[in-house]
């Protein structure tokens, strides 16, 4: 254990140091982001226009619907895009081109989102500002109030819902090059070291009648909580709190997941915290204590470097 633990502090002054650890969004998807079922969807009809990409669009959906194809809102907005009826009735195209324009089927939202994003982005391409920003600021308030407004509207829901979107791109983008470093981490890290030795406790949120004891994703949300940033509750929710550091470029406070689905961050079913070394910090199951585990195994889904943004941009419900 006292050899981790040095590990960690090495790790963690080294990473602190880097430089040039730009985070830079691509146009492809990070690994299992999107559910398979709607990846290729979402690749096709990403690239559908200049503003849009696939990450943009994964990132859209996610905050509409977290990829649910029959939620509806108390505001009558349907299906994996979150239309309302009136607005699918002009703008809903047939994705799949089998004859039928239908609101609650992916094949034909998914691409009916795309579709009314470029719409939206040519109505808007004149106004100043981002092009992008400007786009999702009409998908939510209408063209009409963005241009009248000169940009996005000052109103506070048409705000939060473009920075919402554009911080969780980075979830859903494949990183191009070296993701910074967070100065959170070590706190985090502090917090699950304290609870070595702990018992499980299915649920566990660490509270006094629960006698301190955590469940994973009860360990990591109170570990980022010590540091300032709120995670949800639940494992393959915290997957989309900031971007996805590959194997090679894991640093101490990373979230690592795990899942016995590869393809699909709604199946993750295991978080722990990297701590350096191939090791993690966990709360593993039920008999078990908090302890270090390592992190290569086979059902080692991936990672998520926490970003305050991050994590203040996701759904409180998916």
């Amino acid at each position: 254990m006292g050899f981790v633990m040095l590990l960690v502090v090495g790790v963690y002054l080294v990473a602190g140091n880097l430089l040039g650890g730009v985070t830079s969004a691509s146009r492809g998807l990070a690994k299992g982001a999107v559910p398979a079922a709607y990846k290729s969807l979402v690749q096709k009809w990403g690239n559908l226009c200049p503003a849009l990409s696939p990450a943009l669009l994964a990132a859209q959906l996610y905050q509409e619907s977290g990829w649910n194809p029959t939620v509806v809102s108390p505001a009558d907005a349907r299906g994996i895009a979150q239309f309302i009826p009136s607005t699918w009735a002009t703008h809903g195209i047939d994705g799949d081109g089998d004859g039928k324009r239908d609101i609650w089927d992916p094949d034909d939202a998914i691409p009916s989102a795309a579709s009314y994003d470029c719409e939206l982005a040519k109505y808007v391409k004149d106004v100043p500002g981002n092009v992008s920003d400007n786009m999702l600021a009409a998908y939510n308030a209408g063209a009409y109030r963005v241009i009248r407004a000169g940009g996005v509207p000052a109103i506070s829901e048409t705000r939060n819902y473009v920075q919402r979107i554009r911080s969780l791109e980075k979830s859903f983008a494949a990183p191009v090059t070296r993701i910074d470093p967070t100065r959170q981490a070590a706190g985090a890290i502090g917090f699950a070291q304290s609870k070595l030795g702990t018992p499980y406790l299915w649920g566990g949120n660490g509270t006094a009648d629960q006698g301190g004891r955590f469940d994973c994703s009860g360990l990591t949300k109170a570990a980022y909580e010590t540091v300032g940033i709120t995670l949800p509750r639940v494992a393959n929710d915290q997957y989309n709190a900031g971007p996805h550091p590959s194997r090679d470029q894991l640093l101490p406070g990373d979230l690592v997941f795990f899942s016995d689905d590869l393809t699909d961050s709604r199946a993750i079913r295991h978080v722990g915290i990297y701590v350096g070394g191939g090791y993690m910090i966990d709360a593993p199951r039920t008999g078990a204590v908090i302890r270090f585990d390592p992190i290569d195994t086979p059902d080692y889904f991936g990672a998520t470097r926490v970003t305050e943004d991050g994590a203040k941009a996701l759904p409180t419900t998916v």
